[in-house]
């Protein structure tokens, strides 16, 4: 198993979400009911999916891999730059579940919450999925020893087989919801 690889694969399936959030998002605009459901299906796979298990993977080794092994210039692409965008997401994240629970209490401005949190993670997203696959997963990879690299991968590879299930329940919930927002 190539991690790095398995990232980039990874990023494919969180790339095709963020249409569906952008789709839902649309939805509101023109006027239709918010669909509860399908945006909560969303925050369980971007926090489950995007966020535990493929971030999970960066944070616990490839990350730090990096810090330990390439020093300075690591360190700040990681912890100035991807790291502070993984929280950043993940604040988006919780901003659309108080907004979602804020419209549910019958405050209909939220639906403008709901749309702003979804699609500032959307975006902010997009451009961080650019970044790790056109810049950091390719320093990683020219600057890491093979030994490293190695370590990675067997990592990676036990994190997969101990977490396969929970990767085949989120990429059936994508095709679900892709199925309902084409």
């Amino acid at each position: 198993m190539n991690a790095l690889e398995l990232m980039i694969d990874e990023h494919k399936y969180i790339k095709r979400m963020l249409l569906v959030v952008r789709k839902a998002c649309y939805k509101i605009v023109n006027g239709e009911e918010v669909n509860y459901d399908d945006f909560y299906s969303i925050v369980d796979f971007i926090r489950n999916f995007a966020d535990k298990h493929h971030h999970g993977k960066e944070e616990q080794f490839l990350f730090n891999k990096m810090v330990d092994e390439i020093g300075v210039t690591a360190e700040k692409l990681v912890k100035h730059g991807m790291l502070v965008e993984h929280d950043l997401g993940r604040l988006y994240m919780s901003e659309l579940c108080t907004a979602l629970e804020d419209l549910k209490a019958g405050k209909d401005e939220a639906k403008i919450d709901i749309i702003g949190s979804a699609m500032s993670y959307a975006n902010l997203l997009t451009r961080h999925i650019d970044k790790e696959d056109g810049v950091v997963y390719k320093f990683a990879e020219k600057q890491l020893s093979s030994e490293t690299l190695d370590d990675l991968n067997a990592n990676c590879k036990a994190f997969e087989d101990d977490n396969s299930e929970d990767r085949e329940k989120y990429i059936k919930v994508l095709e679900t919801l892709e199925t309902k927002y084409q």
